[in-house]
């Protein structure tokens, strides 16, 4: 999906810089999340959440539709992702104006 962001590399701040201000300048970067807060999940657990075959969750996942990061021969796929996936491809009526999810 173009408007969704792939997963980015971790984040380095220049070495000139002390331990401290190292932690603040990281902090700083709004764009990125901390990976102590990203939620990966396992296909079979993608699977699961979307009530879909093992082989779906693949497909979607070689497809591009879900971003994935490979972790040896498996791959790990990010909880925001999964569920932003469903809130995009949710064809259900709307509720108040709004649409349920």
């Amino acid at each position: 999906m173009p408007d969704q962001e792939l997963p980015r590399a971790p984040f380095r701040a220049p070495r000139e810089l002390s331990v401290a201000e190292r932690a603040s300048y990281a902090s700083r970067r709004r764009s990125e999340q901390p990976l102590d807060d990203v939620a990966l999940l396992t296909v079979a657990e993608v699977a699961s959440i979307m009530d879909v075959s093992k082989m779906t969750a693949y497909r979607l996942v070689h497809s591009g539709h879900l971003p994935a990061i490979r972790v040896g021969r498996s791959f790990r796929v990010p909880e925001r992702a999964v569920y932003a996936y469903l809130r995009e491809s949710w064809q259900g009526a709307e509720v108040d104006g709004r649409r349920p999810l």
